[in-house]
């Protein structure tokens, strides 16, 4: 089993920047393919962007192409979520997972292990 714990949310004007970092902690984090969703009010959890156990792969939903970069440092246990050019349809709760499978997916469903989510808000 492995602990997810999300920080770095905050409030930022369009076409700011924003860092997200996803804490692991458990059973051996870096077997773990690590994706982060996000939720807006009223919609459905959608896929963001996933990193593969090594962080050789990355998948990215086509809304943040080009403006969001994922990461890991295996070392420190730790997945981050760079956000440039931050537009307001961006804004939502933002949700580290990890899914102790081959990389590949990006269905919440799929996904085992969630954290608290942290809340990303753009201001036009």
């Amino acid at each position: 089993q492995v602990q997810l714990v999300e920080s770095g949310g905050g409030l930022v004007q369009a076409g700011g920047s924003l860092r997200v970092s996803c804490a692991a902690s458990g059973r051996t984090p870096s077997r773990y393919t690590m994706g982060w969703f996000r939720q807006a009010p009223g919609k459905e959890r959608e896929f963001v962007a996933a990193t593969s156990q090594s962080g050789g792969n990355t998948l990215y939903a086509d809304s943040v192409k080009g403006r969001f970069t994922i990461s890991r440092d295996n070392a420190k246990n730790t997945v981050y979520l760079q956000m440039n050019s931050l537009k307001p349809e961006d804004t939502a709760i933002y949700y580290c997972a990890a899914r102790d499978r081959l990389f590949g997916s990006v269905s919440a469903a799929k996904y085992d292990y969630w954290g608290q989510g942290t809340q990303v808000t753009v201001s036009s």
